[in-house]
């Protein structure tokens, strides 16, 4: 009977080499549960990093086109300046004035095109309520009641998307 009972304890005890396995097995399933978090790790930084470089590189784009739309808003002003006076001068030249008054309207139509293409879009002012974030008010007229109001667009804004490159100048009035 003793030889059952050491069969017995032999078949729950692992031998040396058993052992050394399932030690072995342990320490591998350790490591491949760490190799595992490393590299998921790296991968969420992987893609944290190309999704902030994606923002920096709509941003800069936006930045680029922001400085070349500042440049030039000096000629789309003048444009506009030179359609609102065209009456005038048509009327002193009335065959070659008007052929000039619509080239400057298919100018301006290409030029909105092209802006509103790009995203940049002009802030819409008169007769707005007054709003410090998308108005610069030059003058303020007194009229009755709380709520200002643009009464006129003495310059236009634009603004790319919801951020505003130049404010509109406007002269405020009370509603």
């Amino acid at each position: 009977m003793s030889k059952n009972v050491d069969k017995k304890d032999a078949a729950k005890k692992p031998s040396k080499q058993e052992a050394k396995i399932i030690d072995k097995t342990a320490e591998l399933e350790a490591r491949i549960e760490e190799l595992t978090s490393d590299a998921q790790r790296v991968q969420a930084e992987f893609l944290n990093y190309k999704r902030r470089e994606a923002e920096a590189k709509a941003d800069l784009t936006n930045h680029a086109k922001q400085d070349v739309i500042i440049e030039l808003l000096p000629v789309i002003d003048n444009l506009d300046r030179a359609l609102k006076y065209s009456d005038l001068s048509t009327s002193e030249v009335p065959d070659s004035g008007d052929n000039i008054v619509q080239g400057l309207q298919a100018i301006s139509k290409q030029l909105t095109k092209a802006l509103s293409d790009i995203g940049v879009s002009r802030i819409n002012s008169a007769g707005q309520p007054f709003d410090h974030n998308l108005h610069e008010a030059i003058s303020m007229e007194d009229g009755e009641g709380d709520e200002e109001v643009v009464i006129e667009e003495l310059q236009p804004g634009y603004k790319i998307g919801e951020r505003v490159i130049r404010p509109a100048m406007v002269k405020v009035g009370r509603r």
